[in-house]
């Protein structure tokens, strides 16, 4: 026992007295390396006063990293056994903390309120749904203003990809809407259980202030899938369809300061903002 921290031949354990296969579906890859879970915390940041929100805890692996960083651990895990596992699996080894952990057995996906307004989040977070648990997050709850998380490398790319690039797409702009994000890292599959066939990657998030605009959200992010919808078209043909016209879109991006041959990929969110409130006030 690594100061409570999980090990490889620990975690098979575990698995096995839960009958526990790990889910491709929904992307079942538990932590076995404690010095993993160490290099994750230091990199986000949190402090003894923190209350950390993790999405997918499995095991517990670094929930219980966590529980020894911070004040308090707030943990959504969708699998029934993992949920009523983890509780048990801090308290056998970090009996002290057991306390400071609350595990809310659900998808992440659909969760509105929580016990205690978080002020991180810290997940290795399943690939296939990163992209729209992050977003959720931080539309739903804006009491956190930083965040660690692991997610596959190609998916880590496109979160931090900048304008111009060829990772730089929706994710990238949904995401700028809310925060800074910055690949601060590689992960090795070796340190995961089953070894996943891709290497992971760490993403940093610092909140900021939104876009100044008149345009809402919903209205910036539908500009935003339009011009990736059909991303090889100059701007004006893929915000044809929302603004009525190839005419009333290429009047929209001029107004903007824009120049409506160009491509979404080379426009920042504010560009994007800045064509919706023309499109949709027009």
């Amino acid at each position: 026992m690594a100061n409570g921290l999980l090990d490889a031949r620990t975690v098979r354990e575990l698995a096995n007295q839960l009958g526990l296969r790990p889910s491709k579906q929904r992307g079942q890859n538990f932590v076995t390396d404690a010095n993993t879970v160490r290099r994750i915390i230091a990199a986000s940041g949190i402090t003894g006063d923190d209350v950390v929100l993790e999405i997918g805890p499995g095991l517990g692996s670094l929930t219980l990293g966590l529980l020894q960083a911070t004040r308090r651990v707030i943990a959504i895990e969708i699998d029934d056994r993992l949920a009523a596992q983890l509780p048990r699996t801090v308290a056998e080894r970090l009996p002290q903390r057991a306390d400071a952990l609350t595990v809310i057995n659900a998808d992440a996906l659909r969760v509105e309120v929580l016990p205690e307004p978080p002020t991180a989040v810290v997940a290795n977070l399943p690939y296939n749904v990163a992209v729209p648990v992050l977003l959720h997050l931080l539309g739903t709850f804006d009491s956190w203003n930083r965040g660690l998380v692991m997610v596959q490398a190609e998916v880590a790319d496109r979160l931090a990809a900048k304008p111009g690039s060829k990772t730089y797409g929706i994710p990238s702009v949904k995401l700028a809407w809310y925060a800074a994000v910055t690949r601060v890292g590689a992960v090795s599959p070796t340190v995961f259980w089953p070894i996943p066939n891709v290497e992971s990657g760490l993403v940093a998030i610092e909140r900021r202030e939104q876009p100044q605009t008149n345009a809402t959200r919903a209205q910036v992010f539908a500009v935003v899938d339009a011009a990736f919808g059909q991303r090889r078209k100059m701007l004006r043909s893929a915000l044809s369809g929302l603004a009525g016209s190839s005419t009333a879109s290429s009047a929209a991006i001029v107004a903007a300061g824009l120049d409506p041959q160009t491509r979404g990929e080379m426009l920042d969110i504010t560009d994007f903002a800045r064509i919706a409130e023309n499109i949709f006030s027009a």
